[in-house]
């Protein structure tokens, strides 16, 4: 384990929440589901990484989120849910995360889910293998970028248009709704660190 991995680990268990009281927090939404915001450091910067979900899909079609889904009936622990679909969906051996806190829970509108997501710690440098089902890309981008590419834009989804929080992250790569939420959540937790990161 290096040292930046034990520096952030500490960092961020102080501006998280408790895995468990997040879980128990109450969010609107007829299935429960989770997320993992899996972090890394590498060249002194904190990466998370990203899910482009294929275009084929019959819901959330070409969306970039976290890896995630809804949770399974023999899963009491929501955390095991992030782990599971972290490794279904990129390959993420779920030994090799070490949960070190949760984000607030958020909603999805249209699908009607209460999404947990779930900070874990990985190294860099790991090799993802995406399922050929639901994955067309892993991303992996720095939390300062994304912290510069936040903006409030008119959207428009299935013809209604709202305003949202959303990060220009690439060509035509946005991500918005729900992932935004969360994002937006965990810069809000971790702006004083970004800067100070150790190498």
């Amino acid at each position: 384990m290096s040292s930046a991995y034990s520096s952030l680990s500490e960092a961020l268990s102080a501006v998280l929440l408790d895995p468990i009281e997040a879980t128990a927090l109450q969010v609107h939404g007829r299935t429960k589901a989770a997320v993992l915001v899996a972090l890394y450091v590498d060249g002194g910067d904190v990466h998370a990484v990203f899910t482009r979900r294929r275009h084929d899909l019959r819901s959330h079609a070409g969306e970039i989120s976290f890896p995630g889904g809804r949770r399974d009936e023999d899963e009491d622990d929501l955390r095991v849910t992030a782990l599971r679909e972290a490794e279904e969906e990129i390959g993420l051996p779920r030994e090799h995360v070490r949960i070190v806190g949760a984000l607030t829970p958020t909603p999805t509108v249209a699908t009607n889910y209460a999404i947990y997501p779930f900070v874990g710690l990985i190294e860099p440098g790991l090799t993802w293998t995406p399922s050929a089902q639901e994955v067309d890309q892993v991303l992996e981008l720095r939390l300062t970028d994304l912290r510069a590419a936040h903006a409030r834009r008119r959207l428009l989804h299935r013809g209604i248009p709202f305003r949202s929080d959303v990060y220009s992250v690439g060509e035509g790569l946005v991500i918005w709704g729900a992932t935004a939420r969360i994002v937006g959540d965990l810069l809000a937790r971790v702006d004083s660190l970004l800067d100070a990161t150790p190498t």
